[in-house]
C-alpha cells in the first residue's frame, strides 16, 4: 500500500481538477482547426491553446499534514 498515501505534503490549489479547463481548451483548439481551410493555411500551433499557467489549478502549495490529514490520501 505504498501508493495509497502521499509522501510529500504538496497539492494543487484553487481547484480540485483541471477537467473543465482542459475540456474548454480542447474545444477551442478543435473549433480553430475546423475553421481553417487546411489546404491554404497552416494548422494552429499545438501550444496556442491550453496554457497550464492560465488554468484554475495553476500551481502547487505545501500544506500542514497534521492539520489536513485527508489531503495526504491520494
Amino acid at each position: 500500500m505504498s501508493r495509497s498515501h502521499r509522501h510529500t505534503p504538496v497539492t494543487g490549489f484553487c481547484a480540485d481538477s483541471d477537467k473543465a479547463f482542459k475540456v474548454a481548451e480542447h474545444r477551442r483548439a478543435r473549433r480553430a482547426a475546423h475553421a481553417l481551410d487546411l489546404t491554404e493555411a497552416e494548422p494552429p500551433h499545438r501550444f496556442a491553446f491550453g496554457n497550464p499557467w492560465a488554468s484554475q489549478k495553476d500551481g502547487k502549495s505545501r500544506f500542514d499534514p497534521g492539520a489536513f490529514p485527508k489531503l495526504m490520501r491520494k
